[in-house]
């Protein structure tokens, strides 16, 4: 049971209506707290990327696909690009892109990458998963083409008394243990992706509220076993070195 089927739920006041990203992506029975009051101007944004492996190291990912959403959940700006290297694997399983999705959908790089900087507005607070990381593939530069960061690997960082150390949880784990998403055995999406980290936040910043609620959610997140990531579930797939640390010889820059 997620958190918000297991806690009551303050979303009776969020308009009917407001996510209008295309697919339709699940809605847990209730849905996650309401929005506060925003100004008709979005301030959050979530940005996600998929990238594929240009090479067998786990350093060599080109970008693959970009979505772009505001605190609404509406879709901004999205798609799939067309790698100007040649392609080790697709990594089809993990990121869901395919050759002939990319061949037939996606644009050059500096194209998507024009458009999401018109789209982008210079005062936005970029939310995500590690978000620094997509940041980086995209070239954005904070102060230039976005005001600032809200990693929710930070956010929902919290003390394991199991282990006397301080856990931090994979989107997937966050999305379906307080969520109710279901994200087993689905390959991830960047427009998906990108919804999950805006739902997740503006839970955050609910759960934040009340001290008895943000206790219920750690104790959750602690009691579920995490799902095991792609990288330690495949160290390699197709050859190409997923960053496992235990088996990685490609650099220090291992991810999992």
């Amino acid at each position: 049971m997620s958190f918000v089927k297991a806690t009551e739920s303050a979303h009776e006041h969020r308009e009917a209506g407001t996510s209008k990203v295309g697919p339709p992506f699940p809605n847990p029975t209730p849905a996650p707290p309401p929005f506060p009051p925003q100004p008709s101007d979005s301030h959050f944004f979530s940005i996600d990327v998929e990238c594929v492996a240009t090479g067998v190291s786990h350093n060599s990912r080109a970008i693959g696909q970009i979505a772009l959403v505001d605190q609404f959940e509406r879709l901004v700006f999205s798609a799939y690009v067309r790698p100007e290297h040649p392609v080790a694997s697709y990594l089809t399983p993990l990121t869901g892109l395919t050759r002939e999705l990319l061949e037939s959908q996606g644009v050059p790089l500096s194209q998507a990458l024009q458009y999401l900087k018109l789209c982008l507005p210079k005062h936005a607070v970029l939310v995500g998963q590690n978000i620094q990381q997509d940041v980086s593939w995209l070239g954005l530069r904070e102060g230039h083409d976005f005001t600032a960061l809200r990693d929710l690997s930070g956010l929902y960082r919290i003390w394991n008394p199991k282990y006397n150390s301080m856990s931090v949880f994979g989107q997937d784990h966050l999305a379906k243990v307080l969520l109710g998403w279901p994200v087993d055995d689905r390959p991830h999406n960047a427009l998906e992706d990108a919804c999950k980290s805006i739902r997740l936040f503006h839970l955050y910043n609910w759960l934040q509220e009340s001290r008895d609620r943000w206790e219920k959610a750690q104790a959750m997140l602690l009691a579920v076993p995490p799902i095991p990531s792609f990288a330690k579930r495949f160290p390699t797939f197709e050859g190409c070195c997923m960053g496992n640390r235990k088996t990685c010889k490609c650099g220090p820059e291992s991810t999992a």
